[in-house]
């Protein structure tokens, strides 16, 4: 059963079991439940980039959210993750939603292909030289809190893999696709990269 959250049990949920174990910005929670325990989550916020809003709807990036937490209990059948995510999408008002899958932690993005979002290529695709990561100290903190002087290490960034859709009825999903400022590539002609060096 999908159940909408509220913001504090979504957010104790994704830091305890999601493996980023952070908080994110948090506007729509749904969970996965049996009727007794929280079986997964799945959290849309504000992007915490204005740029990245500006790009994927350049007329209005307020319609721009971003699907930044998703977590089901490894026990459940292997496409609940899909089904799970199909049904919370129904339950937003028009939307363009973007997402990332992150190859570092082997993740490249199945469950978005499999609910059909679009696949927009990887963050950095059109930069010429490598971009790094300063590591903080805790463990706990984003790479964002690390200054060049306080840092443990220097690690090249790989990319993050970029999906969107669109919610809403069909007439506002047409809309808001014509809106959309990303591309929409055929995966198995243009795959992301995969850099020495990252955990698949």
């Amino acid at each position: 059963m999908v159940v909408r959250l509220p913001v504090a049990t979504a957010a104790a949920v994704v830091v305890a079991y999601h493996y980023l174990h952070r908080r994110p910005p948090i506007s729509y929670a749904f969970g996965l439940t049996d009727g007794v325990s929280v079986l997964g989550a799945v959290t849309f916020g504000t992007p915490a980039s204005r740029h990245l809003q500006k790009s994927a709807c350049p007329s209005n990036p307020t319609l721009v959210t971003e699907l930044n937490r998703l977590w089901v209990d490894d026990a459940l059948p292997v496409n609940t993750a899909s089904w799970f995510v199909s049904r919370a999408l129904h339950r937003l008002p028009p939307r363009v939603v973007v997402s990332y899958a992150d190859p570092l932690h082997g993740h490249l993005g199945y469950v978005y292909r499999a609910m059909n979002f679009r696949y927009a290529g990887w963050t950095d695709m059109d930069r010429q030289t490598a971009r790094f990561d300063y590591i903080p100290l805790d463990s706990q903190a984003h790479t964002r809190e690390a200054f060049r002087s306080v840092y443990i290490e220097r690690r090249r960034r790989v990319p993050k893999v970029r999906y969107w859709t669109t919610t809403g009825n069909k007439r506002e999903r047409r809309d808001l696709v014509r809106l959309c400022g990303w591309p929409s590539y055929d995966w198995h002609e243009l795959p992301p990269p995969i850099y020495e060096g990252a955990t698949l």
